[in-house]
């Protein structure tokens, strides 16, 4: 061995030393809140998503359609807004009407969103 290599030795030897502890704690980091009890996509820890207002505007049976003035959906990051939905199961479309106070659970599927969840709310 050269004088070189037996210089910078201990000097690589460090440099591999902060590089993977400097990894862990960033991976670390970047877990640090798996364990709370939601989330910012409006998600909770255990993977049901919370249910968005909304107000019936329109139903399509025939097509299988929902037209929804909706609130923020969180799981989405969608503000509120009027639009048409799918709907995951055509039963969901007997239980409402226009003008009907719901909350609904929407998922992106594809390149559309799907109510998979419809409740009438409680009249106020």
């Amino acid at each position: 061995m050269n004088l070189v290599t037996v210089a910078f030795r201990p000097l690589l030897a460090a440099l591999c030393a902060a590089l993977l502890a400097g990894s862990a704690l960033a991976q670390h980091a970047g877990h640090s809140h798996a364990g709370s009890s939601a989330t910012s996509s409006g998600a909770t820890s255990a993977g049901v998503v919370e249910m968005s207002d909304g107000e019936v505007r329109r139903v399509d049976k025939e097509a299988g359609k929902l037209t929804l003035r909706h609130g923020e959906i969180k799981n989405l990051d969608m503000p509120p807004m009027t639009m048409v939905f799918q709907v995951k199961e055509p039963a969901l479309l007997e239980k409402v009407k226009a003008g009907d106070k719901v909350k609904f659970r929407a998922e992106k599927v594809g390149s559309g969103y799907v109510v998979t969840a419809l409740e009438v709310s409680a009249a106020r």
